[in-house]
């Protein structure tokens, strides 16, 4: 298709120069040898007109079919193990300072918002990395589920939002948009407008005098009486143009966006609601946007050279100020509500297309109570299928934490994260990469990816044992607290670590928490003894393979019996 478009595209740009050399030869023909009478000059002027509004056409065509066609590709390339890199990265949504962002893979490249975010609006993206930043409550998450099981099937819709636009997904900032919409008037005046519009229509009428009966008189005097009303209202009209600026960005791709959903009929309880949000009294909000699209596009013209005359004549900027405050006033309050209702159906698209591509990804169970995470086959969503070795992991009544032992590279930090992510999957209301998850709602909490600051002159142990001051208090959240603590206090000697280590498990424990803490120091797998019955050893083995270690990745119960270390040393040449 997007090859068609390319030679339709290319044969018209021939055509149209051909038509313009023909026209030129015509001029010259004309005034030069006398061969046509000058009417003749208007056929290749209407055929050159003629052919670049096909031309224009046949390129938005060929964008629209570039964009599909984009579309399917980064779809392909997630099936594949080839997105990486590829979207939307979501970098701006991370916070050092979360519970469990940067250590779960949340933002970045390859991270689990660039695997899920289709979103064309920045309120939708910004919406989907809420979901992710803070799980909702189970009847929320059950309303989520019902939305993405009716959009799963609806690709074309996710098609035709794909072609809509340019690739704006930063442009347009909907706090910025909603907060400039709900600002108080800068000037509300029906008396000043038709004034407005008086004067222009009275300096049309000058014009004419003077120019049909050369009676210059009426003409200075509606000039006069023009620029004592600019003068008056320069000020409000400054304060309206410099008030729009960057919330005003990106308005097409909006209005389209909108016009897509007010079409889509939707059943389920979450969607059919967000529908409701974009019935109002009279336009609908595609259009209203449409209309503030066509107004900017205006104001950004009021400054054109050709325009700056019309604009003094007609008071042209002030009728732009005019018509820009009459928006705000009737649709201005609805602009919030608008951009969430898109937000959060592009995030349940964004979470529908992923489960069309993961079909054998179910969604999970939630329990109403207790404490409780119940995972079969659990598998990490950023690994390839193909590579991905599923575990078991069961934290329902007793025992309640799993202590992971095991070797360098074994697969302890990535079991944390493929239960951590598993867990922020079922929360925001997706499938998860497991063959069945039962959880009860939960707080996450994770210590894995922490590590000293120059900058602000902390050491890893003093930005860990920050860390983990941070989870226990999480643990006085009504919700229990699901914490994924990797190699717990490693930048402190034995004796210390493992006085600390047990005292902080203890502490959260008691305090009603649930979850893993990995080690490779077997002194910490004694914690599970001393806590049993509400923990467990578990652990990971490597194998020693004609001079190679190798990995299994399968998750065992008891404490591991052998180190890899100094195999490990040994194959990068070191001798030891």
């Amino acid at each position: 298709m997007v090859a068609e478009f390319e030679r339709r595209h290319v044969a018209l740009g021939n055509a149209q120069l051909a038509v313009a050399a023909a026209g030129v030869l015509a001029v010259w023909l004309t005034l030069a040898r006398h061969w046509f009478a000058p009417w003749w000059l208007l056929a290749p002027a209407v055929g050159f007109v003629a052919l670049a509004l096909v031309h224009e056409r046949v390129i938005r065509a060929r964008k629209r079919a570039e964009r599909l066609a984009g579309f399917y590709e980064k779809g392909i390339a997630r099936l594949e193990d080839r997105w990486a890199g590829q979207g939307d990265e979501g970098a701006r949504f991370d916070d050092p300072a979360h519970p469990y962002a940067e250590d779960l893979d949340l933002f970045g490249s390859g991270s689990l918002f660039e695997l899920l975010s289709t979103a064309r609006l920045r309120s939708g993206a910004q919406t989907l990395a809420n979901w992710l930043l803070e799980g909702a409550a189970p009847a929320e998450v059950r309303e989520r589920q019902a939305a993405v099981d009716e959009l799963r099937p609806k690709l074309d819709l996710r098609e035709q939002i794909a072609m809509l636009g340019e690739d704006l997904r930063s442009a347009i900032d909907p706090g910025a948009l909603a907060r400039w919409a709900e600002k108080p008037l800068v000037f509300d005046s029906l008396r000043l407008r038709v004034a407005a519009a008086l004067l222009a229509a009275l300096m049309v009428g000058a014009v004419v005098l003077w120019a049909v009966f050369g009676i210059p008189e009426c003409f200075l005097a509606v000039a006069a009486a023009e620029a004592a009303f600019a003068l008056r209202l320069r000020a409000h009209v400054r304060r309206v143009v410099d008030g729009v600026g960057e919330p005003a960005y990106g308005l097409a791709l909006l209005a389209e966006v909108l016009a897509r959903f007010e079409r889509e009929p939707f059943s389920s309880r979450r969607l059919a609601a967000l529908r409701r949000a974009f019935e109002t009294e009279g336009a609908p909000p595609s259009r209203r946007i449409a209309r503030l699209n066509r107004l900017m596009e205006l104001l950004d013209s009021a400054d054109h050279v050709l325009i700056r005359a019309v604009n003094l004549a007609l008071l042209y900027k002030i009728q732009l100020a005019f018509a820009i405050e009459a928006w705000r006033r009737d649709s201005g309050g609805h602009v919030r509500k608008w951009l969430d209702a898109a937000g959060q159906i592009e995030a349940l698209c964004a979470l529908a297309n992923y489960a069309y591509e993961h079909p054998a990804d179910p969604f999970p169970e939630f329990a109403e109570d207790g404490r409780c995470f119940e995972g079969q086959g659990l598998a990490h969503p950023l690994i390839a299928e193909s590579r991905a070795v599923r575990n078991d992991v069961q934290l329902c009544g007793e025992p309640r934490v799993l202590v992971v032992s095991g070797s360098n590279m074994s697969g302890k930090s990535t079991l944390l994260r493929t239960v951590g992510v598993n867990a922020v999957l079922a929360m925001a209301g997706a499938p998860v990469r497991a063959r069945s998850l039962r959880l009860a709602p939960m707080t996450v909490g994770a210590s894995i990816r922490t590590l000293d600051s120059l900058h602000s002159g902390t050491s890893r142990f003093y930005a860990e044992i920050t860390r983990i001051h941070l989870l226990v208090e999480l643990t006085k959240v009504p919700l229990p607290l699901l914490f994924l603590l990797d190699e717990l206090l490693q930048g402190t000697n034995s004796h210390d670590r493992r006085i600390g280590a047990e005292a902080v498990i203890r502490t959260l424990v008691d305090r009603g928490a649930l979850g893993l803490l990995t080690t490779h120091d077997l002194a910490l797998a004694d914690i599970a003894d001393v806590l049993a019955p509400r923990a467990r050893n578990v652990h990971f083995e490597d194998h020693l393979e004609n001079g190679r270690i190798t990995f299994d990745y399968r998750l065992r119960q008891g404490v591991v019996q052998k180190s890899n270390a100094l195999e490990l040393m040994r194959s990068v040449g070191l001798e030891v």
